[in-house]
């Protein structure tokens, strides 16, 4: 009987196993690692006080540039008129004189005004809504014969400084073709030329392209039109980026200055803007700055509370999966 040849081996030891670096880590600790100063630098002191040097004059320099005009408006319409006028300005104003924002709600009639510029910018905001959704979403899915080279002829526009294309839109809304209508002193002659806003049509679209086609394509299958598909299906999907156009629609409007100047001259009918410098001339320097920090405080508080939204919905994409 041959002897058993087999020999017992011990296993090995286990060798300890070097992970490469970056492994095992998430995709977002990897991107949380991808900054122009890696953690490493950072740790190091003088690395840290390189990074503190120069994040902390940078931080004050913009904060002062954008907050300080804002300060300067707000502490301005507290002040008598005085110490608006006088050199060097007063960094504070001595005595509050909180009068001066009542005074020129009543007297410049900003009740009227704002109550004109929110029914011009919801009017605009309703058109845009309607109107650059249909084409966008004709350009991205629909997919028209020369819907390119329409597309481009869009986007050449955003090329040409808007105080070029002035004199010809107000040719237009003083006679316009075929209809042969003056739409000066009407909302048309604001809401109208609103519409025709490249910038919104490109964002819709882009947001409209990265919505899978196979969404579509199911709801073609179960018998949606294509308008169907766009009031049920693309829609409710995009409420990030209508959020975005909404906003933009009614900003546009409400700090728009020249169009509504030349287009609408009754008084009883101008926006925010223009009623406020139609009337400078016949209030105080305190209470003129009092009436622009009104007109500015809307604005303000929409971006505060949707900021959130404008950054997501810039940034939005279509569904991942």
């Amino acid at each position: 009987m041959a002897p058993n040849t087999s020999v017992s081996r011990r296993p090995a030891p286990a060798q300890p196993v070097r992970r490469r670096r970056g492994a095992g880590r998430g995709p977002a600790d990897q991107q949380r690692q991808r900054t122009l100063i890696s953690p490493a630098q950072l740790a190091r002191p003088r690395g840290r006080a390189a990074y503190w040097i120069v994040l902390a004059p940078v931080s004050v320099l913009f904060t002062l540039a954008f907050l300080g005009p804002l300060y300067w408006m707000v502490t301005g319409g507290l002040k008598t008129t005085q110490e608006v006028v006088q050199s060097p300005p007063t960094a504070f104003p001595t005595s509050l004189h909180t009068e001066n924002y009542s005074r020129a709600w009543t007297v410049m009639d900003l009740s009227r005004l704002l109550f004109n510029t929110l029914y011009y910018a919801f009017g605009a905001l309703a058109f845009q809504l309607l109107f650059d959704v249909a084409a966008a979403y004709s350009l991205s899915k629909l997919r028209p014969v020369l819907g390119k080279v329409i597309l481009g002829m869009m986007l050449a526009t955003l090329m040409i400084p808007a105080t070029v294309l002035v004199v010809p839109q107000y040719l237009t809304v003083l006679d316009v073709p075929i209809v042969q209508r003056n739409l000066l002193n009407s909302p048309w002659a604001i809401w109208l030329p609103s519409v025709t806003n490249a910038f919104n049509i490109f964002l819709l679209k882009r947001f409209f392209d990265s919505i899978p086609r196979e969404l579509l394509d199911a709801a073609a299958i179960d018998g949606a039109s294509a308008l169907r598909t766009l009031r049920s299906v693309v829609l409710p999907i995009s409420r990030p980026i209508l959020g975005v156009v909404s906003i933009f629609a009614v900003v546009g409007v409400w700090k728009d200055f020249l169009w509504p100047m030349l287009t609408l001259p009754d008084p009883s009918r101008q926006t925010l803007n223009v009623g406020i410098y139609s009337l400078a001339s016949g209030v105080p320097e305190n209470v003129l700055i009092a009436a622009l920090t009104i007109a500015s405080v809307p604005t303000l508080i929409v971006f505060l509370l949707f900021q959130r939204n404008i950054m997501g919905g810039l940034t939005a994409g279509g569904l991942k999966g």
